[in-house]
């Protein structure tokens, strides 16, 4: 798509998938219904992202917090998750997608850790796109991760602290090897970070819209996309600074 130049296309990007409980709510639906929905919405994005040439696509699909709704709910979300993971691998494979993960994995049903573990291995020579599935995940506890990570690095003689700064310190962090992201979509109207990708986005740019997750559709992603085109990114500099670069 001309609109979307490698100039003006975010290399990665990153969405805060919400509104799933308050879609089913509005259509008297029980919150499931939602979910199942919303995965839909995913199979729509992901495709369109590989369409358009976006290189990283992060997917907020269930937070460390996540773990205290209802126990009922909590497994029914695994089970989405493990069907998502076994329909998805074809097309994964087809369409040159390889499946990565970020979170405290460790803590999902054996069953789901090891589908996801498996679509990981298949999928991890494809190259056209990286699809990240945000599991289990926190912000703050990635960092805090990090930071025990290090310190135990030091305890061995394997960090020395002089040397440590913001790329070696992304190194210990869950994203290691992956670009920050350059912009963060949250759907449902909440404008918040909820825990997600704190340290990553310190300079993404952000997009908030209305359209609850299970109505998000190419339209509304191109929408975020056409946005992102419009900003100055200035990273601290001035307007003509960037001109004369």
């Amino acid at each position: 798509m001309q609109e979307f130049s490698a100039q003006n296309l975010p290399r990665h990007v990153a969405i805060i998938m919400d509104g799933n409980g308050r879609w089913a709510k509005k259509r008297g639906l029980p919150r499931i219904m939602g979910h199942r929905q919303g995965v839909k919405s995913v199979r729509r994005t992901v495709t369109r992202a590989r369409e358009i040439g976006i290189k990283y696509l992060t997917l907020y699909a269930f937070s460390q917090e996540n773990w205290q709704r209802p126990q009922d709910e909590v497994s029914l979300l695994m089970d989405l998750l493990y069907d998502y993971l076994e329909k998805e691998l074809d097309r994964l494979l087809k369409n040159d997608i390889r499946l990565t993960t970020i979170g405290d994995i460790d803590r999902l049903p054996n069953r789901v850790r090891e589908k996801l573990l498996d679509v990981m291995e298949e999928t991890k020579d494809r190259d056209a796109m990286v699809l990240c599935l945000a599991l289990s995940y926190g912000g703050r506890q990635e960092i805090v991760m990090a930071a025990k990570a290090i310190a135990q690095g030091v305890l061995r003689g394997e960090v020395q602290l002089d040397q440590l700064d913001e790329a070696l310190f992304s190194r210990f962090l869950y994203t290691k090897g992956m670009p920050d992201p350059d912009l963060i979509i949250r759907t449902s109207g909440e404008m918040r970070l909820s825990n997600f990708l704190i340290f990553q986005g310190a300079y993404t740019e952000l997009y908030f819209t209305q359209t609850l997750w299970p109505d998000f559709d190419e339209a509304a992603f191109e929408a975020a996309l056409k946005d992102y085109a419009r900003r100055e990114r200035r990273f601290g500099k001035t307007s003509e600074q960037l001109l004369g670069s």
